[in-house]
């Protein structure tokens, strides 16, 4: 199978372009703030999917440019699904736990309400939106706290401030499941094969790496994966201020991505030692 994949330097992109069959497009190609040209590149190809791995991610910058943090999770997408809905092709789009507001402790299933505590949020959903709406094959992927060897990630800070300091202070009482980008980009390949041979499955679904833990603990596994002796201190996210709100609960049920698809959510810590594997020279 054909895959077109927007997105080429980010995180999930990296790995999508390591399947065969894929083509990865790069801002030449297809820029995001332009949606008509999105569309056109879509309406041109001759490929039996298209994925969407491409966003505005930035999401403390998010709150002093909303204008293009809209078009490009929420107008872009938006025209994607309709391309391919023209072209009876199925769309994978990835999007975020940030589309909830992060209350309570309870994993998020698909169907629960929305509530975006930001601009990066509120943009990610308005994607979500437009894509449902397209009409046509579609699965919309939310993930989170995406990590890899490559790209700006948790991992690859925590290595570096570990190799700087002897103690840091991380937030704590926020608790998600870190998820590896090259599971992501498997799972999108799955979906899309899936979607092709059965189209009633399109609908909004869930994953991330398991087990949910805080981001103290995420750096704690990293350090001792690393082999760091780093001094781990839990802080509140009042005690680390963003100009953009961050949810508390980032926990995601993935259940009905294992029943329609069969894909389970990933051991990040198994994901995580073959990031490091690949991050050691």
């Amino acid at each position: 199978m054909n895959v077109l994949v927007f997105g080429q330097t980010g995180q999930v992109a990296t790995e999508l372009a390591l399947f065969d069959g894929v083509t990865c497009l790069g801002r030449a190609d297809a820029d995001l703030t332009d949606p008509g040209a999105c569309e056109a590149v879509i309406a041109a190809t001759d490929a039996d999917a298209v994925i969407n791995a491409a966003a505005y991610t930035a999401v403390d910058k998010a709150e002093e440019n909303r204008d293009t943090a809209m078009i490009v999770n929420a107008m872009a997408p938006t025209a994607m699904a309709a391309a391919a809905a023209a072209r009876g092709i199925p769309f994978v789009h990835i999007s975020t736990d940030y589309v909830f507001d992060g209350s309570g402790s309870a994993p998020w299933q698909p169907d629960a309400p929305t509530g975006p505590l930001g601009v990066y949020g509120a943009s990610k959903l308005g994607g979500e939106k437009g894509v449902a709406a397209a009409g046509g094959t579609y699965a919309i992927l939310r993930t989170a706290w995406v990590f890899s060897a490559h790209g700006n990630n948790f991992v690859r800070t925590m290595r570096r401030l570990g190799a700087e300091r002897d103690a840091l202070t991380i937030v704590g009482d926020q608790i998600g499941g870190p998820t590896p980008a090259r599971d992501i980009a498997a799972a999108c390949m799955k979906i899309a094969r899936a979607l092709h041979a059965d189209p009633s499955k399109s609908g909004t679904y869930h994953f991330s790496g398991a087990p949910d833990v805080s981001w103290a603990d995420f750096a704690r596994e990293i350090f001792a994966q690393s082999d760091l002796s780093v001094d781990v201190t839990d802080i509140t996210t009042d005690q680390y201020p963003t100009p953009a709100k961050r949810p508390a609960n980032s926990r995601l049920n993935c259940t009905t991505t294992t029943s329609a698809f069969g894909i389970e959510r990933p051991d990040w810590r198994a994901g995580l030692a073959q990031v490091l594997a690949d991050l050691t020279p």
